[in-house]
């Protein structure tokens, strides 16, 4: 498989090169690492031509990009979903950043420093000078409307679980803010890094209250280095670049993201040069996508797990019996190698291992398991003898990847004499209902975009997320919830650890969910791009992308 080089950095390159490594193929006529055919590989003539290859960044063109979603909103405190994210990224900045390399929280957003005095308080100077595409400077009292609009009870936003903690939140003076928490909070500095808290304008906060023009479920009002143009529902988005932008300009003229749902589609856009970036490339078109002439086939860490969930509180699947049997039934190994093609590895838990808080003796645990037999017999206990157990299996139509999981689910349930129907419903009737609880199974995916395992915890398990904030298994258990709760209120790490070890393990034994792959972020590049960013939590990052060749309907 070939390499992407970047120049500057490669994200993950330090933290996951053994998970690369299991991802690619032989790389012996490859330089590893750039991506780049190894001509006078270890020769100073072969360096030089290398840097004179990649040459100076170009300024303008067209950036075109196909994905298999579209986003559900623009609105930070909208929806969760991953779509929505990548666009929002582009157009609105956070406090603080996550490090795409090593995942630690940086000062490269917003704020140019942050302290914190005591173990309740912290304490952002913001940068001076920001403005917003609307034209407001970015103030303190921005950054307090902001979250005071999250956490509002009449909202009911997705993510107002990020921020539950915020006792108080006041402007200091014009470019210093000062958050108070209700209890000791470790990680709020990285759910800081989090799209959801992307700052808005006050004033846009505002003008889109009092119902005028300005709409923030479908546009956009941010400080970052691209701007909102245009929302085509199923079709495209369309961002420009700010020319006003408070940091080091984008050297792209304009951003297009395509949706385009099917996958052979995207590759063909991709092999036509359509496009520059085709996401989400099915793994077994990965490499006919790395043997196109004018591309190559990408993947890159990600902190993505994808899990099948049950409705916790309908029957049968309310008893734990029958949620393990089901569990034991279905082969990790069998849908990492049959279904993502080597793409990934099994998963043993909520949260992999570039994560704060995993726990890898859960791989020990008998619950997690390939075991039809025993899945049998669990049956057998719980009053099911073959053939009586029905269940409705739901997956969304944007993803032949999950679709084919399905079918193999389908098969191996089949195999303990359970009889799975599979439902396909689009994405957002799919997110909506699955918030609603209309569902008995159901596949998602879920990502760790905090690095942090609180993030996971608090939302797939805690009873106060059930529905959209994440707990779409309508998983309730006071043990579970005193242990979040303790850990969130932790600020020693290794007591941190301890709590989420011990909340893995009992929730690996009531299988609220079937953790089932932890996968790879999988890509088609075009050779004309340079510098593009896929971090870990899946969104981009293209401020210093650029491209040497521009892309359209009838190719570059």
């Amino acid at each position: 498989m070939k390499r992407y080089k970047r120049t500057g950095y490669l994200v993950g390159a330090t933290l996951v090169a053994s998970l690369l490594l299991a991802a690619c193929t032989d790389d012996s006529d490859v330089d590893e690492g750039t991506g780049e055919e190894a001509e006078g590989e270890g020769t100073e003539e072969g360096e030089e031509d290398e840097e004179e290859a990649a040459g100076e960044p170009q300024e303008g063109g067209d950036f075109l990009m196909s994905m298999p979603g579209e986003p559900v909103t623009m609105d930070p405190h909208g929806s969760n979903d991953n779509p929505s994210a990548q666009a929002r990224t582009l157009m609105y900045e956070t406090l603080v950043t996550q490090n795409p390399e090593t995942l630690e929280v940086e000062t490269e957003g917003l704020a140019e420093s942050f302290d914190q005095p005591d173990d309740h308080t912290w304490v952002f100077e913001l940068h001076e000078g920001v403005h917003f595409h609307n034209g407001e400077e970015l103030t303190a009292d921005d950054v307090v409307a902001t979250f005071e609009r999250v956490l509002e009870e009449d909202r009911a936003s997705e993510a107002a679980f990020l921020f539950e903690m915020i006792e108080d939140i006041e402007a200091i003076d014009d470019y210093t803010v000062e958050f108070t928490t209700e209890y000791p909070f470790a990680a709020l500095d990285a759910h800081l890094a989090h799209n959801a808290a992307g700052i808005m304008s006050e004033a846009a906060i505002e003008e889109d209250e009092e119902g005028d023009e300005l709409n923030l479920e479908t546009e956009a009002i941010g400080t970052g280095p691209f701007e909102f143009e245009d929302w085509t529902q199923g079709d495209s988005l369309t961002f420009t670049k700010n020319e006003d932008y408070w940091g080091d300009n984008a050297y792209l003229d304009s951003v297009t993201f395509d949706i385009v749902g099917e996958d052979l589609t995207r590759v063909s856009m991709l092999e036509n040069n359509e496009i520059h970036v085709a996401e989400d490339i099915q793994p077994t078109l990965m490499d006919q996508v790395d043997a196109l002439d004018n591309a190559s086939a990408m993947t890159e860490p990600s902190l993505n797990m994808t899990y099948i969930g049950f409705n916790t509180q309908e029957e049968p699947i309310d008893d734990p019996q029958v949620r393990q049997a089901i569990s034991m039934a279905i082969d990790n190994e069998m849908l990492v190698d049959g279904v993502y093609e080597g793409y990934g590895e099994a998963a043993n838990g909520p949260i992999n291992d570039l994560v704060f808080g995993y726990n890898e003796d859960v791989e020990d645990a008998d619950a997690t398991d390939f075991d039809p037999e025993q899945a049998q017999e669990l049956l057998a206990d719980a009053g099911y003898e073959e053939g009586e157990l029905e269940i409705t299996l739901w997956t969304n139509n944007e993803s032949d990847v999950r679709e084919q999981t399905t079918e193999l689910v389908q098969d191996q349930l089949g195999d303990i004499g359970v009889d799975v129907s599979i439902e396909n419903v689009e994405w957002g009737a799919y997110l909506d209902q699955t918030a609603e609880g209309e569902h008995e199974m159901f596949i998602l995916g879920w990502g760790t975009v905090t690095a942090d395992a609180d993030y996971t915890m608090y939302a797939l398990l805690h009873s106060d997320s059930v529905g959209a904030p994440g707990n779409r298994a309508f998983y309730e258990n006071d043990e579970v919830d005193d242990l979040i709760m303790e850990a969130r209120q932790e600020t020693d790490d290794e007591a941190r650890e301890e709590l989420y070890a011990e909340i893995q393990e009992i929730t690996v034994e009531e299988a609220p969910y079937i953790y089932t792959v932890f996968d790879e972020l999988r890509f088609g590049i075009s050779d004309s791009v340079e510098n593009f960013v896929f971090h870990p939590n899946r969104t981009f990052d293209l401020s210093e992308t650029y491209i040497t060749e521009e892309a359209d309907e009838g190719g570059y």
